[in-house]
């Protein structure tokens, strides 16, 4: 399908940047309230109850759509330098929210309400950002890169 469909490509291409809209764009919002630049009154906890289902619900999406565009080129994207950097950094930015969760938010009570967050949330919160636009970079440089 999405090799040999007329529209099977342009509609997931389509569906995985929406996604990546949906759920990148509710994370990096999530990021500037844990740098202190954003939503500075309302704490972290419950800001992220409120993006995460979105963010999530974008990320399924992003996935889905992403391991579909990929099975119809996997042989040229396998080899693809854009796609290995984007790969690497989606596992990093796993690791990343991994460490937050894990390690950060045990400490959540101390600072939740606060408009600046401690340095280990304002370090994973610009890492993400880093990351994050990283991942989209690449992902829009594959489009140059791998036919």
């Amino acid at each position: 399908m999405v090799r040999e469909s007329l529209w099977g490509f342009q509609i997931l291409a389509a569906m995985h940047i929406l996604a990546l809209v949906l759920s990148v764009g509710t994370l990096i919002w999530f990021d500037l309230r844990l740098l202190g630049f954003a939503m500075r009154r309302c704490r972290v906890s419950e800001l992220y109850r409120q993006l995460m289902p979105w963010t999530g619900a974008g990320f399924l999406v992003m996935c889905t759509t992403g391991g579909l565009l990929f099975s119809g080129s996997a042989a040229s994207a396998y080899g693809n330098l854009a796609f290995r950097i984007k790969l690497s950094a989606i596992v990093l930015a796993g690791v990343n929210a991994l460490v937050f969760h894990l390690i950060t938010e045990r400490t959540i009570a101390q600072w939740d309400a606060t408009p600046q967050p401690p340095l280990a949330a304002r370090l994973a919160g610009l890492t993400s950002i880093v990351l994050w636009v990283s991942i989209v970079v690449a992902g829009r440089m594959m489009s140059y890169t791998l036919y």
